[in-house]
């Protein structure tokens, strides 16, 4: 299952916090950030789909469009589970460490 995870204190690209979505596929499967962390999900696919956290972690996107954005940024620690909420059966999971919450404080 695609996952987010949190870590403290390390160097990241614009690259490494993005997340694609195409042929009803999140990517990368795994994506690792520290907290305080901006993730970016665009849609690369030719027909809507949106994103939502099965529980209510972070807003739910707008019907994202070709080539439309949807941003969240991870400042809490915990587990974020999230899909597509026009195709459920896209799934990802996201990870936030203590130790990353703690080192920001």
């Amino acid at each position: 299952m695609p996952a987010v995870v949190v870590l403290p204190g390390w160097t990241q690209d614009a690259a490494a916090s993005a997340v694609s979505i195409d042929n009803f596929t999140f990517t990368p499967q795994t994506l690792t950030v520290k907290v305080g962390t901006t993730v970016t999900w665009t849609n690369k696919d030719d027909i809507p789909h949106g994103i939502a956290s099965d529980n209510n972690a972070f807003r739910r996107s707008k019907a994202l469009d070709t080539g439309d954005k949807f941003a969240f940024t991870f400042t809490t620690p915990g587990t974020y589970k999230y899909f597509c909420y026009v195709h459920p059966h896209m799934t990802a999971r996201s990870w936030c460490s203590q130790l990353a919450a703690s080192a920001m404080a």
